[in-house]
């Protein structure tokens, strides 16, 4: 029971910190008058990707590999099949071309690298190099094309929800707060998995991958009701993007990931790549693509059926 009531903490306080994070973002963002597709596809993204980057680099220091490694694979899956299908169903989302053009293809790309790299078992230092430089320059040319073909005086801009100095100390708490959340998540999920006798890569991408994206949920949710859709696809695609480049990207700089479960793995991936190129196909054509609600259902639909199929077809160890 100790290690369930540890384990919600962990949940507990991980949501709350990423909440409070993007708040904190957001208002440094607002005082440089960032645009809100650039807020969501940056900031917002990486903030609500915090989680995932804590729980993964804390599990690869740890050796827990499956965790580390299993926990963006799920975040990614959830973020597209549960998150957007949610919003999408509450809302349908409008798609502008620059998302399918541009982001889609780079967390496309940062996809395949992922399976290409992870093939001889190993997730190495010059790999997670190869990763960051490529999150740099797709950060580089987001800001690049964002200033140069929007509008900032006509756009309305997010509010800013705390001054400069409270948004800085709310950042380094956060920060601090997400540092000990992820810290019992990944703790006590090893050992609740242990108990069980379920994969740790079972929990890694059901259990705490759900977990850590509930930020990106509750962002999406709260985005479609106030129907700023920029920020709620933005989210989801600079996340995935994030999660590949940033997360794993540092992790395996910061130590060598070792994947134990490797062939399972690919093909968690190889659902990650499939359900990635569904959501192409449900958001074209190229100009006036909607992620309509019948679309939302069939994403969530194919959630739920790779959840049912991750628990029966790995039942144990």
């Amino acid at each position: 029971m100790q290690y369930y009531l540890l384990l919600i903490a962990g949940f507990i306080i991980l949501l709350y910190s990423g909440n409070y994070l993007i708040k904190g973002s957001v208002s440094l963002a607002h005082k440089y008058k960032v645009s809100k597709l650039v807020i969501g596809v940056t900031l917002v993204s990486f903030g609500t990707s915090a989680p995932e980057f804590f729980v993964s680099v804390i599990a690869a220091i740890q050796k827990q590999s499956e965790i580390s490694v299993g926990n963006i694979i799920g975040s990614n899956i959830a973020n597209i099949a549960l998150v957007l299908a949610l919003t999408a169903i509450i809302f349908p989302i409008p798609v502008r071309s620059h998302a399918i053009k541009f982001d889609w293809p780079v967390m496309m790309i940062a996809s395949i690298l992922f399976y290409i790299f992870i093939l001889n078992g190993f997730l190495k230092f010059w790999e997670g190099l190869v990763f960051f430089t490529f999150l740099n320059a797709y950060l580089f040319f987001t800001l690049y094309y964002s200033r140069k073909n929007y509008d900032f005086e006509s756009e309305k801009k997010i509010q800013a929800h705390f001054s400069l100095a409270l948004a800085i100390l709310i950042i380094f708490i956060s920060i601090i707060g997400l540092a000990a959340g992820s810290y019992l998540l990944v703790d006590n999920a090893a050992k609740i998995a242990g108990m069980l006798g379920i994969e740790k890569r079972v929990i890694s991408i059901s259990v705490i991958a759900f977990g850590t994206s509930v930020p990106e949920l509750a962002t999406s949710m709260i985005a479609a009701f106030r129907k700023e859709m920029d920020i709620s696809i933005g989210n989801i695609i600079g996340s995935n993007i994030f999660n590949i480049l940033g997360v794993l990207g540092i992790a395996s700089i910061i130590t060598p990931i070792s994947i134990i479960e490797e062939m399972r793995l690919k093909i968690d991936i190889l659902w990650m790549l499939g359900i990635s190129i569904l959501l192409f196909l449900f958001i074209l054509p190229l100009k006036g693509g909607k992620l309509t609600r019948l679309k939302g259902i069939i994403l969530f639909a194919t959630y739920c059926f790779y959840i049912y199929w991750l628990f029966i077809m790995t039942p144990g160890k």
